[in-house]
């Protein structure tokens, strides 16, 4: 009796260690995580404006509005084609820049830390340095089709190029950070494998198209996760570079909610658009979460 006694009370204080250690986790992840979404949401449902001393619930009034807002759908359109224009290209990048220093080599170390280093400079240092390169007649790129005879582009202020313009920007920075995840899968393939195809006489491609490429198949899908979910996070840029302009062209969802929320002190409206934002992380993240990671499809 004593024996199990003793055990239970081992068990007890086991289990009252375990949560003693994950409760401050617990307490951030509640305070900074859940009740800011939880607040979003009843926001979303209510109109809140500065000036209003509590906010007074209209439904889904607000998503209505939204709904019927030519400027809303402008801003979801520029998003896509945002993630159209970086997801893939940075991806792609990403994935040649790991093969390529996926090797030993005196200088490898300094050449993964020069493609990596752009990922760890602030946005805004960023931004400011494009914005340079982009300037109207002044700025290097302009320069550049000035000498070859193209002219002056101003591409910043050309509502067809704008997107692109700053989609170059950020796959510069985004492509060296997805090199990472992409390195970390290739350093896990089994060299057994890579050798076994070279004896056989497959050729470099061969053996990355059939072996290399599907073995990644767990990490790309990882990397598309997160591509998709940082292309969405980004309205520092757009508030360096243009501001949305021209005419909204360069809006995208996070500066719309940013414009809402701090320009024009609509909370209501601010909270809705968070709410859809994070309806469409939810959607873009759902492929990650309900695959099969060790699941490898052979061609």
């Amino acid at each position: 009796m004593n024996r199990i006694s003793t055990a239970a009370d081992r068990r007890r204080k086991e289990v009252a260690t375990a949560w003693g250690l994950i409760a401050p986790a617990l307490i951030i992840m509640l305070i900074f995580t859940v009740y800011p979404v939880l607040r979003s949401v009843y926001l979303s449902l209510t109109k809140y404006r500065m000036g209003m001393e509590a906010p007074e619930f209209i439904a889904f009034d607000n998503f209505a509005r939204l709904f019927r807002n030519a400027t809303f759908w402008k801003v979801m359109r520029n998003t896509a084609v945002f993630a159209i224009y970086t997801v893939i290209p940075s991806m792609v990048l990403g994935l040649a820049l790991a093969l390529l220093v996926n090797r030993k080599g005196r200088h490898i170390g300094f050449i993964r830390t020069s493609y990596f280093y752009p990922s760890v400079m602030p946005m805004i240092a960023i931004a400011s340095v494009w914005m340079f390169i982009y300037m109207a007649r002044n700025g290097l790129f302009d320069q550049i089709m000035i000498a070859v005879g193209v002219g002056p582009l101003n591409v910043l202020s050309n509502k067809d190029t704008v997107l692109p313009a700053m989609a170059v920007m950020y796959v510069w920075r985004e492509a060296g950070y997805l090199m990472v995840f992409f390195l970390s899968g290739l350093q896990s393939i089994n060299t057994d494998v890579l050798e076994a195809a070279s004896i056989d006489g497959a050729t470099g491609w061969r053996t990355f198209r059939y072996i290399t490429l599907p073995l990644l198949a767990p990490t790309t899908l990882f990397v598309s996760t997160i591509a998709f979910t940082n292309c969405f996070k980004l309205a520092d840029h757009v508030i360096i570079m243009t501001e949305g302009a021209p005419n909204n062209a360069s809006t995208l969802l996070l500066y719309y909610i940013y414009q809402q929320g701090f320009t024009n002190m609509n909370y209501g409206v601010s909270s809705a658009l968070t709410v859809i934002m994070l309806v469409l992380l939810l959607v873009v993240s759902m492929p990650r979460f309900f695959s099969q990671d060790r699941k490898i499809h052979y061609a």
